[in-house]
Order: structure tokens, then sequence, then C-alpha cells
């Protein structure tokens, strides 16, 4: 059987960076250490990281944690939560990614220019509510898909600043800002979608458009993942959605000439090394 890997899978810039800064307070072992929930989507991940004594921090209970060290998740927190921490007296180190940072300036600047915030992404994303704490006021709205671009409404006169999850499918993307566009507003659009994801995406559908099957390697929650999912399914029926190389069954692959691998910003290099070599065997 052909396999062909995707040179994108697995761990982007700004993952890596906080599973590293978190690797490195594990090494220096001083009190409590916590991740402000999840550090990323990878269940894996985190499991290892349990097991050297990192608790995940449950959201909803920050004031029942005793003082220590708490890292913030990948996908960025609201300011609110980040004072409270603060306030609390834990050491915060934030391992937000640096382009999710770059939006939160963003909201944060144009908010305050008076500026009404349009955020498209899943509302329900971690990342997504991280960049809602960062505007001012209340003027702002989650587009998710093309019934809300239809549906936005605001005053003739207000300036729009569009901006989008980093992880957002780049096609998707567009067409939702054009819907807008048509509304005749004045827009500011900021097209904060990651490189490194818009990289992934066309390189999965180039790769699933000429294999048998395609297989995605991701966590079930991992927003990245499951676009990946999406684009491949259109271009090859084949296209499954794996955890791990235990959720390959060769029943799937049985008839296959030529399969394709891609991976979510959120997943090991070491899982997708198991899975490729389960389809070679």
């Amino acid at each position: 059987m052909e396999v062909i890997l995707a040179e994108s899978a697995g761990f982007c810039f700004g993952v890596q960076r906080a599973v590293d800064v978190v690797n490195k307070q594990i090494e220096e072992g001083d009190g409590f250490l916590y991740t402000y929930g999840p550090i990323i989507h990878n269940e894996e991940v985190v499991k290892g990281f349990e097991s050297h004594g990192v608790q995940v921090m449950d959201e909803n209970r920050i004031d029942e944690y005793a003082p220590g060290t708490v890292i913030i998740r990948s996908h960025g927190i609201t300011k609110a939560v980040e004072d409270k921490l603060n306030a609390l007296g834990h050491n915060v180190i934030d391992a937000t990614c640096p382009f999710v940072k770059k939006i939160h300036r963003a909201v944060d600047e144009h908010s305050k220019n008076g500026e009404y915030i349009v955020i498209i992404g899943n509302p329900n994303h971690p990342e997504v509510r991280g960049i809602v704490g960062w505007i001012n006021g209340d003027n702002y709205q989650v587009i998710s898909d093309e019934e809300n671009a239809k549906d936005f409404s605001v005053n003739s006169d207000t300036t729009i600043c569009i901006v989008s999850q980093t992880t957002f499918n780049h096609n998707k993307f567009q067409e939702l800002v054009e819907i807008i566009k048509q509304k005749g507003y004045h827009i500011i659009v900021l097209n904060t979608i990651c490189d490194a994801t818009n990289k992934r995406q066309v390189e999965a559908a180039e790769i699933a458009s000429k294999v048998d099957a395609m297989l995605v390697i991701g966590s079930k929650n991992s927003s990245n993942t499951q676009k990946l999912y999406e684009i491949c399914k259109t271009k090859c029926n084949n296209t499954y959605y794996i955890q791990t190389a235990d959720d390959c069954k060769p029943s799937d692959l049985s008839s296959i000439e030529s399969v394709g691998i891609t991976a979510g910003a959120s997943t090991p290099n070491n899982i997708i090394e198991e899975v490729q070599k389960k389809c070679q065997k």
C-alpha cells in the first residue's frame, strides 16, 4: 500500500511552544502545577502531563485550588480570568499561542476605537471565548455559518472589524466575509487564520484528492482536526477520523491501494508514526 504523509501533520508552533512550557515547569518541580483547562486539545498529551503531577484546573472552580503555578492553555483565556488568577496568588505563565495573543490585542484596540467586532468561528471554542474576553464593551457578535452572516445587522454607519478563529476554514471565512461585505458596511478585515492552519488544510485537500482513503488523526474536540476531516471528506469518500492507531481498523483499508495521512495541530508525532507503521504492515 502506498502511504502519503502530509508534511504539515502534527504539532504547530503554538502547540509545541505550550507543551515545551509545561515540560520546563515539570523539570523545575516547584509547588503545585496547573494548566488552565487542557493545555492543548489532545487527551494523550494531557494524560501524560497528569502522570507527572500536572493538574488540569476546572474553569468553574478556580477559587478552590491552592496557590501554585498556572500555565495558560494555548487557546488563551479572557482578561478577567487572567486578572482573577493573579489576584488568587498564582504564578501565571502565559502559554497562549502568539497568533491568538495577536487577536486579543487587535480586538482590544479596535473595540476601544468604537468599532463593532465580528469574530468568525465556533462560539463554544475556548479560543473564541478567550477572544471575546478582550473586547471592550458588548459591541460584538460571533458568526459561525452562512445563516449567521445573512442575519447579521447593525447600524449602517457602524465600522466593523472582522477577525477569525485561528483554526477556521480559510475558504469558509472568505465566504462569510463576502456575505457581510455585501450589506454595505465599512469593514476592516483582519485575516487571523494561522498560516500553518491554511497550509495544513490546502495540503490535506491535495492529498485526499489523489488517494483511495484518507486518515485524519486528532482529538475529537480539536477544532482544527474537525476542519481537516470536513475538507478531506469532500475530496475522498473513504475519509476516517481517528485518535490513535488503535482506531485504524484493517477492514477499512483492506482493498485500498493508497492512503493519505494528515493530523491536527495537537497530535503528537509518536501517534502519527504509529498510524503510519500500521498502514505499512
